[in-house]
């Protein structure tokens, strides 16, 4: 199959302009989207479980009479586990334990320190009381989803995580319900949509409020995202699955051609880009993706994302390949070259680094540890992979002594005045050892 895979040069003019353009994404719903969802969400809002069950019944095509048909319990998730393969069950096992032990090393413990007058100053890490995880289903299941989102918050010791996922015509997933349970999912409803997330984000009768929303979704479970964020905390809106490998030219073709591919085939607006200083290797690895694409199933799609969001990129070497790199600030980045560790030394903007021939991008989505869900369209130059620390908030602990509090006052007085707030100021220079007329009140 001939693939038409747009080719640019550093040294081309105009290369940055085209650069840009190629990886412009707009994530903003057009305007049918957004009334849609703000109808949904103000639905669910107002009428709770009753909205839910329209909603799902619609959209889903289901007939649900009641809330409580809507929701898997933990026996279920169980007897759907032991209708999944023994081989299966043993790879989800092994990666749950490989994404909680990683995940382990994220934890944050509180601290304090005292300082000379007596003062006590730190910071108290609590977790969130609350999740909800939104896992997509319909079209394509994500067991990996389940493992990438729960896991880290229940090594954050979450009190309770909510699991919804869509089951359009009823159909329900045992991979994705076997995931729930070795996860630890402590309830799960057959929800999604943009209905689901105005569930967890205000609650219903039958579903709980959430303190904060993660997971992946459509452009309606997005929108509804950054629509209820305020009430609730979310994880990130998140564009199309993306893919950067950097290769000096010494990896087979073959296996550059589908770690390419690997991303390609999510869907038609995922984005594969090969930079290398080698053009002949360039020329190779089209060739291999020409020559193996018709191998692959999801080839159509595959097409369609490279030929709209593909590209080639030729450099002059490989600083300036690591120049365009952190341009790029891909969602995964594959440094597949000679000293691999050395060269991820010059990343500063990735949401994850593939160090290495060895490393295909996929086995970070599925079970080497480190967090699959990333930042995408740029947003790794401010962004970072989810973990412990998104299901943790930290509470500061100020504790003055009478001569800490004296001390600070004075430096808080001026202030505070300068800013014309009189009580603020007062309030601190009741604490002046200097000008307290007695001791503590004592009634």
């Amino acid at each position: 199959m001939n693939l038409n895979i747009r080719q640019f040069s550093t040294d081309s003019e105009g290369f940055l302009a085209e650069l840009e353009s190629l990886l412009a994404w707009d994530s903003v719903s057009d305007v049918s989207v957004q009334d849609a969802v703000t109808h949904i969400v103000n639905q669910v809002r107002l009428q709770g479980d009753a909205s839910v069950i329209e909603f799902t019944n619609k959209f889903d095509r289901r007939q649900v009479t009641s809330a409580a048909e809507l929701e898997i319990s933990r026996e279920e998730m169980a007897a759907a586990k032991s209708r999944v393969s023994d081989e299966l069950i043993a790879s989800l096992e092994a990666a749950a334990k490989r994404v909680h032990d990683y995940h382990e090393r994220q934890k944050q413990p509180s601290w304090q320190y005292q300082e000379a007058d007596g003062t006590i100053l730190g910071q108290k890490v609590t977790p969130l009381d609350r999740v909800g995880v939104y896992v997509p289903g319909g079209k394509a299941a994500y067991p990996s989803s389940v493992l990438m989102n729960v896991m880290p918050a229940k090594v954050a010791g979450v009190g309770e995580i909510i699991m919804v996922v869509p089951t359009p015509d009823g159909f329900v997933n045992d991979i994705v319900l076997a995931a729930a349970y070795i996860a630890g999912v402590d309830r799960v409803f057959t929800i999604g949509g943009a209905q689901a997330v105005a569930a967890l984000a205000y609650g219903t009768d039958s579903i709980p409020k959430v303190d904060k929303i993660v997971g992946p979704g459509n452009i309606f479970v997005a929108t509804a995202k950054r629509m209820v964020f305020g009430a609730v905390g979310i994880d990130m809106i998140a564009g199309p699955s993306e893919i950067l490998v950097v290769c000096d030219g010494k990896t087979n073709p073959d296996w550059i051609a589908m770690d390419l591919f690997s991303q390609a085939e999510h869907d038609e607006d995922a984005q594969a880009i090969l930079i290398s200083p080698n053009k002949q290797f360039i020329h190779d690895v089209k060739a291999s993706m020409e020559r193996l694409i018709e191998t692959q199933s999801r080839r159509d799609i595959i097409k369609v994302s490279l030929e709209n969001r593909g590209a080639f990129v030729h450099v002059k070497d490989m600083d300036e390949a690591m120049d365009i790199a952190n341009i790029v600030a891909a969602e995964h980045l594959e440094l597949s070259v000679d000293e691999p560790e050395k060269w991820a030394q010059k990343i500063r903007h990735a949401g994850a680094i593939f160090m290495g021939r060895h490393t295909p991008e996929a086995l970070g989505d599925y079970c080497a540890g480190p967090n699959h869900v990333l930042p995408t369209s740029g947003t790794a130059r401010f962004s970072s992979p989810l973990g412990v620390y998104d299901f943790q908030k930290r509470s500061s602990l100020i504790n003055c002594s009478p001569e800490g509090a004296s001390a600070l006052a004075k430096i808080a007085s001026p202030l505070a005045r300068g800013e014309s707030l009189e009580a603020h100021a007062m309030s601190a220079e009741y604490r002046i050892i200097d000008e307290q007329a007695a001791g503590p009140y004592d009634k």
